[in-house]
Order: structure tokens, then C-alpha cells, then sequence
């Protein structure tokens, strides 16, 4: 869980057990993983949720990532997302330089870019509105006690900077969830949908912008198929946990999806 935000910078430490490194901000709370044999992989399951815009967008042209953490998120579409420029927002140095020393963070190049700002302030820029096809979002402090940003604006601004159609996923913990979600669905006209909660608590969100996404039920486990096959995700799982919370209902995998 990734801090880039308003927060002060916090002590960045590592550990490392059976093979996998792990990164924190001074404290237990794992903020990110790296097995150390497979660096391009996703080990934390929030992680892996966070790539289920693949099911809905499967082709962005941009992805835009707030929050770096262990580089988890930025080396996975770097290498397997060869057509879409990353664009990475952290605004501490330190965790910038941690990730590129231990956990494999790639240089910049034409494809990818890290920006050392404040996750907000950066969604306000001149010419950022209605630039990047998916944003992955992954705001913590060291504590985990909720979103570093939070309210309203934020999310509104969140929406603003997605093409049409656009998705935006959003890592939730803890006690926050609530209020979160309910923020999130009124930045987003409701259109969003939550994952299966994880192991340890995480909650991804999926919100839509632009025309509606329909896709028939053939098609979604198709495409489930080949991001198992092509990506190594549990694309299929995340089929079965997923709910409307715009009608708060489940989604039978049967039925398609429409958001």
C-alpha cells in the first residue's frame, strides 16, 4: 500500500522471508513484495486484482499508476503491457530509490515514467484530464488507517483524468472501506464493482468512465482464459467475486457484465 500523498515521508525498511522481500514504511504493515527469484511477478493477491481492468479494457494505451511502493504494479505492465506508456506519481524520493535498488525497478524510458510529485497535485496538472485509459490507485501511509487522500475531490479528479471509456482501480483497507467505496461510487455515478476481499483484508474497486462496458458471459471467460494463460493471474476467481455496487448484487459469472 503505497504512500504518495500529503503525508510526511516515512522511514523506508525491508525484510525478506522464504524467498519473498518486502518493503515498509518503519512499521509491520507490508506496503510492498517482491519474490525475489520472480521479480516481475505479483506476489500480494490485492496486487493481482488491481490488473482486473485486463478483463474490461484489455488494450490501454495509458496507465497511470499513484503510489509506487515495491514497483510491483509498474514492473508487471512494463513487461507485459508492451503497447501502454506507465506513468508512475510518488512523491518520496527515498521509496523511489528503494525500489530501483531492491526491487527492480526498470530505468525510464519511452514506455515508462516516474514522477516525483504529490499524487493530487499531479491529477490537477494542465493536460492531464482525459489522458490515460486505466489509473491504478494505491494511497497508504505507514499505519494503513485509510487512503492518504480520501474525499470527494479527490475521486472526482480521479475521474477526470480517464479517457472515455476509462477504468480506475482502487486498493482499499481496513476500517476506511466503507466511507471509501461510497465516495468512490458517487465520484463515479455509481458505476463501480468490488472484488473478493483478500487474505489480508484488501478490498479492490473498479470504477468506469465513459459509454458503458458490456460484455457478454462467452466472452468474459474467454478473456479470463488468456489472462490466466498470457499473465498468470487468476482472472477466472476474480469472476466469481465480483459485486454491483450499484444494485449491491452479486455478479454470476453466467450472466456477463455491464458496468
Amino acid at each position: 500500500m503505497p504512500l504518495s500523498g500529503a503525508a510526511r515521508p516515512q522511514p523506508v525498511t525491508l525484510s525478506e522471508e522464504s524467498g519473498v522481500r518486502y518493503l515498509h514504511f518503519g512499521t509491520e504493515w507490508v506496503q510492498g513484495a517482491m519474490r525475489i527469484a520472480q521479480p516481475y511477478r505479483l506476489e500480494l493477491e490485492y496486487q493481482q486484482q488491481m490488473m482486473a481492468p485486463l478483463l474490461l479494457l484489455p488494450r490501454p494505451r495509458r496507465v497511470v499508476q499513484l503510489g509506487l511502493g515495491a514497483a510491483a504494479l509498474t514492473k508487471f505492465c512494463y513487461r507485459h503491457l508492451r503497447s501502454a506508456e506507465t506513468v508512475v506519481v510518488e512523491i518520496d524520493p527515498t521509496v523511489i530509490g528503494t525500489a530501483r535498488k531492491w526491487f527492480g525497478l526498470p530505468e525510464q524510458d519511452e514506455r515508462l515514467t516516474i514522477v516525483h510529485a504529490d499524487a493530487f497535485a499531479f491529477l490537477r496538472r494542465p493536460g492531464v484530464r482525459a489522458s490515460t485509459d486505466w489509473l491504478q490507485v494505491d494511497l497508504y501511509d505507514a499505519r494503513a488507517r485509510g487512503p492518504v487522500y480520501d474525499d470527494d475531490a479527490f475521486y472526482r479528479a480521479c475521474r477526470r483524468v480517464l479517457r472515455e471509456p476509462g477504468i480506475a482501480s482502487f486498493n482499499l483497507f481496513g476500517r476506511s472501506f466503507g466511507p471509501s467505496l461510497e465516495r468512490i461510487a458517487g465520484a463515479f455515478d455509481r458505476r463501480v464493482f468490488v472484488m473478493r476481499e483478500t487474505t489480508f483484508g484488501n478490498r479492490v474497486v473498479l470504477a468506469a468512465s465513459g459509454p458503458p462496458i458490456r460484455i457478454a458471459a462467452r466472452r468474459l471467460q474467454q478473456r479470463a482464459a488468456a489472462i490466466e494463460a498470457g499473465y498468470g493471474l487468476p482472472a477466472r476467481r476474480w469472476l466469481t467475486g465480483l459485486e454491483n455496487r450499484g444494485s449491491r448484487a452479486r455478479v454470476p459469472p453466467q450472466d456477463g457484465f455491464s458496468l
